[in-house]
């Protein structure tokens, strides 16, 4: 027989309860899909899946190299105002 132990983590509240409704809907708990990812990690020797910044995908870059172009060129010059910010 295995022993287990109890495990705290913290979480943010939203993402706590989304998580539970999609691995409820999968067929399990949070519990059971959190042993299934550290099991995973320790097969594999690394997280189990690709962790992803948006920022850096190839269709924004795509995009934010087209805009300083643009700059570059002398086109799509917007004047922007300072935004004043007070000190707390």
């Amino acid at each position: 027989m295995r022993e287990t132990i109890n495990v705290t983590i913290r979480l943010d509240r939203r993402v706590k309860e989304n998580a539970e409704k999609l691995f409820e809907n999968l067929g399990m708990n949070l519990s059971t899909a959190f042993n299934i990812f550290a099991r995973q990690a320790l097969r594999q020797g690394k997280i189990p899946f690709e962790i992803f910044d948006p920022f850096y995908g190839q269709k924004n870059q795509a995009e934010l190299n087209r805009r300083i172009k643009e700059i570059e060129a002398g086109k799509n010059l917007a004047a922007h105002e300072l935004i004043e910010v007070e000190d707390e």
